[in-house]
């Protein structure tokens, strides 16, 4: 396989048609190298359009997602990350590049050592890897400029909402399969918060996230 010729053909083939033009985000698509975070034995789908399977029952997203959460939560060079979900490490990688620092937060002990791992192989310095749940919000170094969680919540807790600072961004998939959507949630002031909605998935739920009581008196 021609690597490089794998990965110019999924940025213009999956990544570009799916409204992705910044050409900040395509660029670091060829930086930062998603063949060394898909596991050894995906490596031929690693540009391919389809979740690769994780330890534990996980998945990462699609290229074209990942790179469209990416261009909508438009990372500042400044700015701080909470990622909720670090997987096998990439999006925290991306987001490292564009942002001054991730907190990656992964509740399995074994995706915590592969995403530590997989930066560390990288060289990507500027990301911290905890583990714990991280699903209904995560503390320590709040608040922060962007907060993207990589897994479906039913509903987002209140929990996040105040853990972003004022003119940032949540990227947060809500809804129940197979309607899903991909909402970008900015804290407009101190009590306001736009909510837009991106586009229609249908995505894994949250490690850890608690269901919501479907129940009616």
């Amino acid at each position: 396989m021609n690597i490089e010729q794998a990965r110019f053909n999924m940025i213009e083939q999956q990544i570009r048609p799916w409204n992705v033009l910044d050409q900040d985000v395509l660029d670091l698509l060829v930086v930062v190298k998603r063949e060394e975070f898909v596991p050894a034995a995906c490596k031929a789908l690693a540009f391919v359009d389809t979740e690769i399977p994780l330890p534990g029952g996980e998945a990462m997203f699609t290229p074209k997602m990942e790179a469209r959460i990416l261009q909508e939560v438009m990372l500042k060079k400044h700015e701080t990350v909470l990622e909720i979900g670090a997987g096998s490490g990439y999006m925290a990688a991306l987001l490292a590049h564009k942002g001054r620092h991730v907190t990656t937060v992964e509740i399995s002990p074994e995706l915590k050592a592969l995403a530590e791992a997989n930066l560390a192989r990288a060289g990507v310095a500027n990301v911290s890897v905890e583990e714990g749940n991280g699903a209904a919000g995560w503390d320590k170094g709040a608040p922060f400029d962007v907060i993207v969680i990589s897994g479906a919540l039913e509903v987002l807790p209140e929990a996040f909402l105040k853990q972003v600072k004022v003119g940032g961004r949540i990227a947060a998939i809500i809804g129940v399969a197979p309607v899903m959507s991909v909402n970008i949630i900015t804290r407009v002031s101190d009590t306001a918060y736009d909510t837009v909605k991106v586009f229609e998935t249908s995505v894994k739920p949250l490690a850890g996230a608690q269901a919501v009581s479907h129940f009616t008196f």
